[in-house]
């Protein structure tokens, strides 16, 4: 179960006590405890020997509110219960690829990293793709629609863009906060865009009778 001294091995990065840092490691000696074990460690940097304790995480599960462009659900997602979760972090769930937007701590308060077991509800958007949701407008005709995108697909007001082989111009972006008539924003930021026709409506009529 133990190994000698002399059977050494090389473990990446461990916190050094005596470096207050990151260094790297060679294991000295390795015991199996259960289902971890306890590693004797020197530091290559000052030749600190210390012991450190491993032991494989509880799995729990977090209460996260997964969005897909304007649709967000409920569900649970599983992680170890001494696994650091920041906002940022990317996760796989249901095969499906989520970034981390918001963590809540008990008090309703926002975290910017938390270990997942104090975790009260998670917040995520997907990621790997996006669903633009648009609205087409032509006179007093409406009609709407939607299509995938990559999430970082940006959109500008006043640009053209073709829909099924007809020709629009971009006239508003609406975002979380509200709409917009300038700048651009990319596709994940988007709750929906609105539509006009690249033309003059009056101007066309003008050119029709000519």
């Amino acid at each position: 179960m133990n190994e000698g001294l002399d059977d050494e091995e090389t473990i990446d990065v461990s916190e050094c006590s005596n470096c207050e840092d990151f260094t790297e490691h060679n294991i000295l000696r390795r015991v199996n405890m259960g289902e971890g074990e306890d590693l004797l460690i020197q530091c290559l940097e000052c030749n600190e020997v210390q012991t450190i304790h491993l032991r494989p995480g509880k799995p729990i599960k977090i209460t996260s509110i997964l969005s897909d462009g304007a649709e967000s659900q409920t569900q649970t997602v599983e992680s170890d219960d001494d696994e650091l979760i920041s906002v940022g972090d990317v996760f796989d769930h249901s095969g499906v690829l989520y970034r981390v937007t918001r963590i809540d701590d008990s008090d309703t308060r926002s975290q910017q990293s938390m270990v997942a077991s104090e975790i009260s509800t998670l917040w995520a958007v997907r990621c790997d793709k996006c669903i633009v949701r648009i609205t087409m407008t032509d006179g007093e005709e409406s009609s709407s629609t939607s299509f995938e995108c990559s999430p970082d697909k940006v959109f500008s007001c006043g640009s053209i863009m073709e829909i099924e082989g007809v020709r629009w111009r971009i006239r508003a972006l609406h975002t979380g906060k509200g709409r917009t008539l300038r700048g651009k924003r990319a596709a994940i930021d988007l709750r929906r865009i609105y539509l006009h026709p690249p033309y003059n409506r009056d101007e066309d009529r003008r050119q029709y009778r000519r």
